[in-house]
């Protein structure tokens, strides 16, 4: 079973998440994941595998941001591998997602993203959401705050769920959206 976790405060974001997965791992899962936003951008660090995996990975040493999220995945899309496993960038990095649940429509949402220039690294279902966060977006000519929430929520009414939840990151909210 999937778990998310996330932080946003003044201490580093990185041991939290890890310490927030630990405490999930008795859910099952195949694989984990953290991301974080950097000074200008989101780093992540996943692996296949227990959650004690990603404090040996040079990416998760790395990581200095206060803000964050983390996941256990279970496979319901895709095998069990670091490229499946989650967060998920769109292909710009501007944004990183995790998300538990189905997205029942995936394959017609991956399509018109494929069809509209996009690519994709992985298998999963997720993948398709922050590239649809980025497609919704780009229609706006001001990237603001409110472009920024406009083009979640359309990202949301086009996903056919069951039971999903999901967290993303930005980098464009971060710096470019006074809150």
């Amino acid at each position: 079973m999937c778990g998310i976790v996330g932080y946003i405060g003044s201490q580093k974001a990185s041991p939290i998440l890890l310490a927030g997965l630990s405490k999930l791992e008795y859910r099952g899962y195949d694989s984990a994941g953290i991301a974080t936003i950097e000074k200008d951008s989101i780093k992540i660090a996943k692996d296949k595998g227990r959650v004690e995996n990603l404090y040996n990975l040079k990416e998760t040493k790395e990581l200095e941001g206060t803000i964050g999220i983390a996941h256990t995945r279970w496979a319901t899309h895709g095998i069990p591998s670091k490229v499946n496993s989650h967060p998920h960038f769109d292909m710009t990095e501007s944004f990183a997602v995790v998300h538990n649940g189905i997205i029942e429509n995936y394959s017609e949402l991956k399509l018109l993203l494929i069809q509209n220039g996009y690519h994709f690294l992985s298998e999963t279902d997720t993948e398709v959401i922050p590239n649809l966060i980025h497609f919704n977006l780009s229609k706006y000519q001001e990237k603001n705050k409110q472009s920024f929430i406009n083009a979640i929520k359309e990202t949301s009414d086009m996903l056919m769920r069951k039971l999903c939840y999901l967290c993303s990151l930005s980098r464009i909210a971060r710096h470019n959206c006074s809150y």
